[in-house]
């Protein structure tokens, strides 16, 4: 049986991930192709507690150490019980967010180091990567506008009430991260339309499937 492929959505809170997932989804269905649609944190059952705990519990004060072990934990469940068996078992898997999330949130934004964050998510993968990485690029200030414009403050995670300046340390971090991996890291402009977002999302997700 072939081996199935993972693909990975990054970028800022409000860059567009979900609304290109949701696309990327309905297309791969049109196709025909066998897919799992999952994320980080909260992919697994012990995952949805973490993210929880991570992003929805404002009373509960986190270390930025803690902060990345428990992103790593979830992530280490999360292949171990979902990603790993979903590609040996020949299916597509799409997920919101993964290692790259951490080396920039983490690692970059919050000082931990991103060599030092990098070397425990592959820990965390068990030396996996995703084969297709897609960076939906956008600044912090039009991320901004997106985010105060869809929600309202109390229904955004700590990270959307963080700083511009640590929004500018994030896009940085994976504009950085995909100057290292360009083989891998596909940064598509975020401010442009849907149409021309999804269409060239299709393209590489076809091309990588092709291979």
């Amino acid at each position: 049986m072939k081996r199935g492929v993972l693909i990975s959505f990054e970028g800022l809170d409000g860059a567009g991930k979900t609304t290109q997932m949701n696309l990327l989804e309905a297309w791969l269905r049109e196709q025909g192709v066998r897919y799992l649609r999952t994320r980080e944190p909260g992919g697994s059952p012990l995952g949805v507690e973490i993210r929880r705990l991570l992003l929805n519990r404002p009373d509960v004060q986190i270390s930025p150490l803690a902060e990345a072990l428990l992103y790593q934990a979830d992530r280490a469940q999360h292949f171990a019980s979902v990603v790993l068996p979903a590609l040996e078992e020949g299916i597509v898997v799409v997920t919101d967010r993964c290692l790259d999330s951490s080396i920039a949130y983490q690692g970059v934004a919050r000082g931990i180091g991103a060599a030092r964050i990098e070397e425990l998510s592959l820990f965390a993968t068990q030396g996996h990567v995703p084969d297709l990485t897609i960076l939906l690029d956008l600044p912090p200030e039009k991320v901004r506008l997106r985010t105060d414009l869809a929600q309202d403050r109390h229904e955004q995670s700590h990270f959307d009430r963080e700083s511009e300046a640590f929004h500018r340390r994030l896009r940085a971090a994976f504009l950085e991260l995909a100057e290292t991996y360009p083989q891998r890291i596909q940064v598509l402009d975020a401010s442009r339309s849907l149409v021309e977002i999804q269409h060239d999302i299709q393209m590489l997700v076809a091309d990588l499937l092709a291979r």
